[in-house]
């Protein structure tokens, strides 16, 4: 049996909330990917968890009883991360902390809030920039560490980098779109659609390379930098859009409803990760976070 940190705390997401949309917002991925991790749980321990109501989800008995080990479980993890990472050298200083647009708005905030309960006596400073901006800041050595869509990152000669979490690219629909008939859709089928595209963190740059290798190009009848204009648009009916689960969310700002389709065509994850220079040591602070974010990750990758 190999239960993944993961899968528990997709079970504990949505015990405590309630709804599996709760739970695929509140861990910023999508309701399938919770709904999948449950199901692995349920199969490797051999019982049901969770059981469906009208209103949403709730433990059954056996749920009930896992509930408290999976509690265990990510306290004995949230220790893990404050010790002995950096309580055992005393680690104080100063962390110059860089993030690009979308991790910052749809990652990066709950990881900083834990580090600095975590360290209070390392001070972070936490700056939003684009890519080029913090791979120039790394090298030159103003920035220590960057969080960031390493799946972008273009200097590999100076910049390592390990990657956090994989978040899959799917196609948004509209509640009542007629490719919801299809368990799976290809990049051809998406191209005869209306198409809004993403341009924010280089998103129309990435979409240009998946679609250029299939020979294709999207219908774009709206191009914005808005996240929410996205989700708008497609929950109205405007259009489609392939995005990634970290930023997916089921309704629109309006309260309208926003579908996933796998796609069948090849296309690339949003790799979210660290990234910081290979020419220098990383000092004790940079350490202790770089650390710190592998552990709440589950242990990179």
């Amino acid at each position: 049996m190999s239960l993944t940190l993961k899968q528990v705390r997709y079970f504990l997401a949505a015990a405590e909330t309630g709804q599996i949309s709760h739970a695929a917002m509140e861990m910023n991925i999508s309701q399938s990917a919770v709904t999948a991790a449950i199901q692995q749980l349920e199969a490797q321990l051999g019982v049901t968890l969770l059981e469906r109501t009208t209103t949403g989800v709730r433990p059954t008995i056996e749920g009930a009883r896992f509930l408290n080990h999976a509690r265990n479980i990510t306290a004995a993890v949230e220790d893990a991360v404050r010790s002995p990472l950096g309580e055992s050298g005393g680690v104080t200083g100063t962390l110059r902390v860089a993030t690009t647009y979308t991790v910052a708005g749809y990652f990066m905030s709950r990881h900083y809030t834990r580090f600095r309960r975590a360290y209070p006596d390392i001070t972070i400073e936490m700056m939003e920039l684009p890519r080029g901006e913090i791979e120039k800041g790394i090298v030159n050595g103003w920035i220590d560490i960057a969080v960031m869509l390493v799946s972008n990152l273009a200097n590999h000669a100076e910049i390592d980098h390990e990657p956090l979490f994989r978040s899959h690219r799917r196609l948004w629909l509209p509640a009542d779109h007629r490719l919801l008939g299809a368990d799976r859709v290809t990049l051809a089928e998406v191209a005869a659609e209306p198409y809004v595209m993403l341009t924010v963190d280089e998103a129309r740059v990435t979409a240009g390379r998946y679609w250029d290798k299939a020979g294709l190009e999207p219908n774009v009848v709206f191009a914005t930098s808005s996240v929410e204009a996205v989700r708008s648009l497609v929950a109205a009916g405007m259009g489609v859009t392939i995005l990634s689960d970290m930023v997916y969310r089921p309704w629109s700002l309006e309260g309208q409803r926003i579908e996933l389709r796998t796609l069948n065509d090849e296309v690339p994850s949003m790799d979210v990760g660290l990234a910081w220079s290979n020419a220098r040591p990383l000092s004790p602070a940079t350490g202790v976070f770089r650390a710190f974010m592998s552990v709440a990750l589950g242990g990179g990758g």
